[in-house]
């Protein structure tokens, strides 16, 4: 499969020491051809493969120097999209790339749509589907774990698990088919009664260790929506700034000096929280803290954790229970925050309030409980040590949903030869199992759902 000749920055955009801008596409190196001078004035076209030259840009139109580059060539079918693929290496600012990717499209490449690199890659079959959606988990990982699953993801060993399925499958899809043109023959039916059983058994028991790990691996990807809550001046922002690390939040003894939602990126034992620090929740007469407090109330619903926190030198007021009945029934850590200070607060009434929920006591000013904070969020939401390079994680929403689907036709394929249904009736779970994990790796997809998920990477990959 030939595509026209496309490129791209691949560097994030703004000042740095360098940038690559590149070239993918059957005209990659005539494109270099007409624009790099390098010191042997030789052709990159008759350079060898996977070698980087020094040398500059010219614009053959006007003879002027564009930049000073290192370019590296690398031809197919032994690169990334399996075309050749040519990599300029310019100085990082944000004029020089510019002119870079302007000469290079002059001479007659197109500039990339978002993903397309990595769009080729499957399309010309260097990587599956999932694969390919593991390249843009591998950029956007916040932890070691995350990165852990999507390098396994990448270097295919969902991919390997599936094919495997689809072709236990398969094999059953072929008995049954001798089964129907072959009718007269019991010892067939037999067989294929018994492998079915056998094989499907099989698939089930695979995709059920599947989806169990997938509440863990979708957090690893997506990371946990964490939303810290309080009345104001118990410690919100300062719990904040210990778990980041870094004063991130204002900090003051005012009450009401966060107005509105603020978000941070954290990583907690291995696991990515998206931490949201909300305006302390209380009726107010003051318009933006108002505001703010409605917003606080908003990313409530949407959480995955809650994090309360309460003063331990005040009593526990009516807003205090307020804030345990609205988050009845979600995953919550209760944290008594300013033990360094005289207690007042009643604990055994907050643990009554709490229920299931752990209660975890802070002096967040001294630095105290904060891992024990941070072992009760790991032990929330992973039973023991998660051992990522030991199994195979599903992180992805679409994988996820394909193999639920996948599942369900294959328990009512069970069900159905269990209850004597005809065997060609059995057959059309079967092969609707069949289908739903190959869209996992794009053997059965369609192009419009191709083109919307690789719609979402970024430019350049």
């Amino acid at each position: 499969m030939e595509f026209d000749t496309i490129a791209a920055v691949s560097t994030p955009m703004g000042e740095g020491a360098i940038a690559i801008v590149r070239l993918s596409g059957s005209d990659a190196f005539p494109i270099i051809d007409k624009i790099y001078s390098g010191p042997s004035q030789k052709k990159l076209s008759d350079a060898p493969s996977h070698t980087i030259h020094y040398g500059h840009l010219k614009d053959p139109r006007t003879e002027k120097t564009v930049e000073e580059v290192m370019v590296s060539v690398m031809r197919g079918p032994k690169t990334f999209t399996r075309e050749d693929v040519v990599e300029i290496n310019c100085h990082g600012g944000i004029v020089s790339v510019k002119k870079v990717l302007n000469l290079v499209l002059s001479m007659g490449a197109r500039l990339a749509e978002p993903g397309e690199f990595t769009k080729r890659a499957f399309l010309n079959g260097r990587i599956d589907l999932s694969q390919a959606e593991a390249v843009m988990d591998l950029i956007r990982a916040k932890t070691d774990r995350a990165m852990n699953v999507a390098l396994n993801q990448m270097e295919g060993r969902l991919s390997t698990l599936i094919k495997k399925l689809r072709q236990e499958i398969l094999e059953v899809l072929a008995h049954i088919e001798v089964n129907i043109d072959y009718p007269e023959y019991d010892d067939v039916e037999e067989m294929t009664h018994h492998m079915l059983i056998e094989k499907a058994s099989y698939v089930d028991e695979q995709l059920k260790k599947l989806l169990q790990t997938a509440e863990q691996g979708k957090i690893l990807r997506d990371g946990l929506s964490t939303v810290i809550i309080g009345r104001p001046n118990v410690g919100k922002s300062s719990l904040l700034n210990s778990l980041v690390h870094e004063n991130k939040a204002i900090v003051t003894d005012v009450p009401g000096t966060t107005r509105d939602v603020i978000e941070e990126y954290v990583n907690v034992r291995g696991v990515p929280l998206r931490l949201v620090d909300t305006a302390g929740i209380r009726e107010t007469e003051d318009i933006v803290e108002r505001i703010g407090v409605e917003k606080s109330r908003a990313v409530l619903k949407e959480a995955d954790l809650i994090l309360l926190v309460l003063n331990y030198s005040e009593e526990l007021t009516k807003e205090d229970e307020q804030l345990f009945e609205a988050i009845a029934g979600m995953d919550a850590i209760i944290i008594v925050n300013k033990t360094d200070l005289s207690q007042k607060i009643d604990l055994e009434r907050v643990k009554e309030l709490a229920g299931q929920s752990p209660v975890i006591t802070t002096s967040l000013l001294e630095d105290q409980g904060i891992d024990e904070l941070e072992e009760a969020i790991s032990a929330l939401f992973f039973e023991g040590e998660l051992e990522s390079g030991d199994l195979t994680y599903l992180s992805n929403t679409r994988h996820i949903a394909l193999i639920s689907q996948a599942q369900s036709c294959i328990k009512d394929a069970i069900s159905a030869i269990a209850g004597d249904v005809p065997i060609d009736l059995v057959q059309i779970d079967l092969t609707r199992s069949w289908e739903l994990l190959g869209e996992i790796i794009g053997d059965s997809m369609q192009d419009s759902l191709i083109d919307q998920l690789f719609s979402q990477f970024c430019l350049g990959k």
